[in-house]
This record gives structure tokens, sequence and C-alpha cells, in this order.
């Protein structure tokens, strides 16, 4: 069935299949000790900085959860959007593994601000407070909205200057960096972020992420939080195979261009329906957007999404490196039907 639900839904790339077969010959030192994750890594230095490591893990919640662990104390306090995955969807791992206090931050378009931090950066030294120690942020946020790199930079000097650390979730990054039309490099290393959680999973790959982080002396810091946190996979080939295909040729980028292409044609389409109003601006591949309940209703009875926000018939539409142009216009046909529409 197809699906406007979520990237999480779309299956595998073929490219990415193919690498995954091509790796799956004969024996391979097994914990990361291959070619694959060799070359992998290397290309990863090659996208980011010759001086950062990244380590490959399973899965988004784990790569977040080790990223934190590598710079929070039990006594810090982490500070994100109050949508923020690691507060709302992540069934309070990173509060669990890191022992830290997580601060959510009220935003309206899912994006943190200096403005907004400082109001939280009090109690520095005092041993009655937790200290604020971490800032998380995901690109592109959970409402699909895009941090410029002007944003990531004003970011990132105020949590230095604090001594804190930044942390950014990339399980989206590469629809960022196609909205900005701009390098992965751009928006991380050279906006000052200190540790990426660095994804594919929603762009074309099977599982796994790889943590980077681009202070190498943590390396082995990192390769021992990982073991502890039941992500360090046997067979690490089939993880990092994935990751130099997609870091060759800018694959990633062609993948992410045409889910945000696909979620702008889908935007388009939808404005001509007065009785549709978005809630947020359209950065990325993910719409959000209010239509009247008894639509709703008529299309979930022949496609699938989520709800955003129940109360007020807020949905969310997401688009994916697989949507078609015939998915979008078969769409908008139930969506006309579903408003009364000839």
């Amino acid at each position: 069935m197809r699906s406007f639900a979520s990237d999480n839904n779309s299956g595998v790339h073929p490219e990415v299949m193919d690498a995954l077969i091509h790796a799956n010959i004969n024996h391979a030192i097994a914990y990361g000790d291959d070619p694959w994750t060799n070359a992998a890594e290397q290309l990863i230095r090659e996208t980011f900085t010759p001086d950062c490591e990244s380590i490959f893990v399973l899965n988004g919640t784990g790569s977040n959860i080790i990223a934190l662990q590598l710079f929070a104390q039990s006594y810090n306090s982490i500070l994100c959007a109050e949508n923020g995955h690691i507060y709302v969807d992540e069934c309070g791992a990173a509060a669990k593994s890191t022992g830290c206090l997580i601060q959510p931050i009220p935003t309206p378009d899912g994006k943190l601000t200096p403005e907004l931090i400082k109001h939280r950066l009090h109690g520095f030294g005092d041993q009655h407070h937790s200290q604020p120690g971490i800032i998380y942020l995901a690109q592109c946020t959970e409402l699909g909205t895009v941090y410029t790199q002007q944003e990531l930079f004003d970011i990132t000097t105020l949590a230095h200057q604090n001594g804190m650390f930044v942390h950014m979730d990339g399980a989206r990054i590469a629809n960022a960096a196609a909205f900005l039309n701009t390098t992965l490099k751009a928006i991380t290393t050279d906006c000052g972020i200190d540790v990426l959680s660095f994804g594919g999973t929603k762009n074309g790959l099977m599982m796994g992420e790889s943590v980077v982080f681009f202070n190498p002396t943590l390396k082995s810091r990192a390769r021992l939080i990982r073991k502890q946190s039941a992500q360090l996979a046997s067979k690490m080939r089939y993880l990092s195979c994935q990751f130099t295909v997609y870091l060759k040729n800018d694959f990633w980028r062609k993948n992410a261009l045409h889910a945000n292409e696909m979620a702008k044609l889908l935007y388009d389409e939808l404005c001509q329906f007065p009785e549709i109003h978005f809630t947020q601006k359209v950065e990325s591949n993910a719409l959000f957007l209010t239509m009247p309940r008894q639509a709703i209703d008529s299309l979930l009875k022949t496609w699938f999404f989520y709800f955003w926000n129940e109360e007020a018939n807020e949905i969310r539409l997401v688009t994916s490196f697989d949507t078609t142009k015939e998915d979008v216009l078969a769409f908008i046909e139930s969506v006309k039907k579903a408003l009364g529409k000839k």
C-alpha cells in the first residue's frame, strides 16, 4: 500500500540492496574490522572533515543516546525543543541512558533560537541545579522546518561560550541540505556541531546510522559506550556498506531532492483547496496541515497517514525517495472526493 505516513515506510533503494548483496560474500572479520566499514569511515571523513571519527549503530535511538553520552554527565541538563524526538518519541531513552534532566523549550516551528535557549542558561556552578550541558536539535526539525547555516552557527556559538555542547539529530539531514542547496559539511562541522547522529534509513537505506563526532579524542570512549548500549553489530559490514553507496556521487542528495520535490508538488496541489490550511512552512519532505475532520476520516479509508494534533484536525504527510508523481495526483483526487469537489 502506498502511503504518506512516513519515509520510514518506504523500501530500500535498489542500489543499496545491491550493496548489501555485494557485501554478502565470503567471510569478513566481525565488529567493524572489514573493508566495507573502513571504506565507509573514510567516506565520512571526506564528507565532513578529516579529523572526525564515526561509529555505526543499529538505529536512530541508539545513535542519539550514544551521541549524548559522549558529553553528558548525569548532573547535566539537555535542552531541546518541546517536540524534540528524544523528549517525545524515544520512550525516555535519552534520560535513562544519560541520567540527565531533559528540559523542553516551547517553540512555534520546532526550531530553537539563542533567545529561547538563554532563558534556560542559569544555575551554572550551583550544586542545587542541573547544569546545562547539551543542546539537542534536529535537522530537519520534527515539524519539517530547516535550520539555516547562520541559525546553527548562532546556537553553537552560544553553547560553546557557556561550556556546552551541541548534538544534531540528523535523521533527515539529507532533506535539509537538499533544501538549502548546500553540503552536509556546511551544516555540521562548518557550523560548530559537536556530534551528529547521521541517518539514512528515511532516505533509502535499510537500517543503521552513524554517530559522527568531531573530536577524535572521543573515539575509544564512543566504542565503549556503543558496546554498553547494545548497539555494536557483529556483522557490521551490512550497516557500513550502505553508507559507501549513500555518500558516493551525491546519492543521498538525489534521493532527498526527489522527496522534497514530491512534497512541493503535493503542497502546490493542496493549496487549491480553501478548506486546507498549512500550519508549518514546507521546507523538506513533511507537510503539516488541517482540513475538515469528515474529509480526514474519508481519506483514511484509502490512505495511511498520521494525525499530528487530532484535536485541531492537524495531520502530517511525508514523501519519500520513492514517492511518485502518480502517488501525489492519486492522493489529490482522493482529497477532491473527500471535500466534495468535482
